[in-house]
């Protein structure tokens, strides 16, 4: 096949996306397919501890394709996570952990879309079926993802599919995975030189639903307090990303990765639903703290859409 592919995961990449995009493409390649791996977006901390154990470059940055342009999107489906001219792009295939919504195609394509808490878990098990080798750097790109997208397997999130293959990966990369995977999701806590803007952007995803558009933006911490000490700056940030992007609602989630407890901050117009969704008030400053909350695929989301 002479066709370029183009294999991506959301806008606004964390671990999951990032690796994941390039272990489907060495799938991709195996089934044939002139496949590259790209990225919506600058790697986080978290992602370059990755990308600095291995001693590997982050896949090249874009921001649009051009039409007709073969495409391979994992970790996401809804247009609003994705790249810039993706609807008149011709998607051939989807590796997900998602909920679908707002997705369709002129063309028949291979959708995986599996709920577990990592779509890398869904790619070991194609890995598996197509008898494709996991070296070291395939196996830590799964082991990291995994890792971040269940918090080290707290997350309500994480399936026993997810520790199972948690456990297989640790066995084959005779590594320390807890050990390992702590100092990842730490190194990922280092916000500090980081502007407001680029931490509500750090990790943020917009939805829309029922004519709502809304974002729900996380970042994760060893310290509530540490975040949540600039609040002024980081409220004004989003109180701007409110009025660039016509935004309803944006939900900024501060994650204790070790206590697994977030404070959230609402602002905008919607901000009522924020109140409806986790049945208790804002505080006067817009905050509010959510015990046992961590994932914002099954606990945040899902209530917000809900309370629509």
């Amino acid at each position: 096949m002479d066709d370029k592919v183009l294999v991506f995961g959301h806008k606004n990449p964390d671990t999951d996306t990032i690796c994941s995009s390039i272990i489907a493409t060495k799938l991709a390649k195996h089934l044939g397919y002139d496949a590259e791996a790209v990225r919506l977006g600058k790697i986080n901390k978290e992602t370059e501890y990755v990308f600095n154990y291995l001693g590997i470059e982050p896949q090249r940055e874009i921001s649009k394709v051009d039409e007709g342009q073969k495409i391979i999107l994992v970790d996401h489906n809804e247009e609003a996570q994705s790249v810039e001219g993706r609807e008149k792009a011709e998607v051939i295939a989807v590796i997900d952990h998602h909920r679908i919504a707002d997705f369709t195609t002129t063309m028949p394509l291979y959708y995986i879309a599996k709920p577990y808490g990592c779509t890398a878990t869904v790619l070991f098990e194609l890995y598996q079926q197509h008898n494709l080798e996991i070296d070291k750097e395939i196996g830590t790109l799964m082991l990291s993802a995994i890792i971040s997208d269940t918090l080290l397997l707290k997350s309500p999130t994480c399936t026993e599919k997810d520790v199972e293959v948690y456990n297989k990966l640790e066995e084959m990369l005779e590594i320390n995975a807890k050990e390992y995977g702590l100092n990842m999701l730490k190194a990922g806590t280092d916000i500090s030189a980081l502007t407001a803007k680029e931490v509500i952007d750090l990790d943020a995803k917009e939805f829309m639903e029922k004519g709502k558009k809304f974002v729900v933006a996380q970042v994760n911490t060893a310290d509530i307090s540490d975040v949540f000490s600039r609040k002024e700056d980081i409220s004004f940030a989003m109180e701007k990303e409110i009025a660039d992007k016509k935004l309803d609602l944006f939900v900024f989630v501060i994650t204790d990765i070790i206590n697994t407890n977030s404070k959230i901050i609402a602002l905008g117009e919607d901000k009522e639903l924020a109140e409806k969704a986790f049945g208790q008030e804002l505080d006067e400053d817009d905050s509010m703290l959510l015990e046992g909350v961590v994932s914002r695929k099954k606990q945040i989301a899902p209530p917000l859409l809900e309370n629509l």
